[in-house]
């Protein structure tokens, strides 16, 4: 299948080359010419404007947006509006809010476009594994590009969840998810290194991914990053989100659902880039007042 791909950063660019591995005919345009030559080495056709990589495209047009949510998808998007015709397709593989894909999607129709969105799971390890794809849209939208799709995915790891936003929403409800076992992993791996005991940690890690209820792929990392460096030396413990947390956690909010984990583990994501805690000096100060208690000064 011809498809063109826009946006060629780590993930983009590993999604073209595992696309190309399956046989299919990428046209892939990024706006820093230097990563489209480079991904032209391994076997994909570049484009260098928005409006080539249309032309090289037979009607009906498939195109791949891979750029970060929110301004830049949202550019993207527009600018692709005023260069396909009607029957053409949009697919967002990013990490996009699905209150937008819903408005997106009837933003394109409205020019004759389909519009597909794609939550895409993998990371840096995708082109070796493969990508968990959660696609929602309409079904003529999805039908057409299943082997897309199915050469991303792993074996049984594609679905067309539902329709306009689906995708999306399930991705980001997955990433809430991966926020909560993140965060147990990191508390229990924290009561380890503090005990009396001489732990390995690598070790416990390791032995936990075989025949353990805890096991799993993310177990699996942290293995290999306590055995390249146990005490995690260089490494300044400041966590980012992506978003997708703090819009599961509000999604939860706005369908009266309680997610206690997801919630507190997004909130630790928020106390770990505070270099002072100013809570945490009123929480001393009061017990100073009411308790006498001693209190640590800078």
């Amino acid at each position: 299948m011809r498809i063109g791909f826009v946006g060629l950063g780590r993930m983009g660019a590993n999604m073209v080359r595992r696309l190309v591995r399956d046989g299919h005919e990428v046209v892939a345009f990024n706006r820093t010419p230097e990563r489209t030559r480079e991904i032209m080495t391994e076997g994909a056709e570049g484009a260098f404007s928005l409006a080539e990589l249309v032309a090289k495209l037979p009607a009906p047009r498939a195109v791949w947006v891979m750029v970060p949510a929110g301004d830049a998808t949202e550019a993207m998007v527009e600018e692709l509006m005023g260069l396909l015709a009607p029957g053409d397709t949009i697919v967002d593989g990013g990490n996009t809010n699905f209150h937008d894909d819903v408005r997106r999607h009837a933003l394109v129709a409205g020019k004759g476009l389909k519009y597909v969105d794609a939550g895409t799971s993998g990371g840096i390890w995708g082109l070796q594994v493969g990508y968990c794809m959660m696609v929602g849209g309409d079904r003529d939208a999805v039908e057409p590009l299943e082997p897309i799709f199915r050469s991303l995915a792993p074996p049984d790891g594609y679905a067309h969840v539902g329709g306009p936003g689906a995708g999306h929403y399930v991705k980001m409800v997955h990433n809430g998810i991966e926020y909560g076992l993140m965060q147990a992993y990191a508390e229990g791996f924290e009561i380890l290194h503090a005990s009396d005991y001489d732990l390995d940690l690598a070790q416990v890690s390791g032995i936990w991914r075989y025949g353990s209820v805890v096991r799993s792929w993310l177990l699996d990392l942290l293995h290999d990053a306590l055995a390249k460096n146990p005490e995690f030396e260089g490494i300044k413990d400041w966590v980012a989100d992506s978003g997708e947390g703090r819009w599961t956690v509000q999604e939860a909010i706005d369908r009266d659902v309680p997610a206690p984990v997801i919630t507190l583990s997004l909130q630790a994501r928020f106390r770990s880039r505070q270099d002072e805690s100013y809570g945490a000096k009123v929480l001393a100060a009061l017990r100073n007042e009411f308790g006498g208690h001693a209190v640590k000064t800078e």
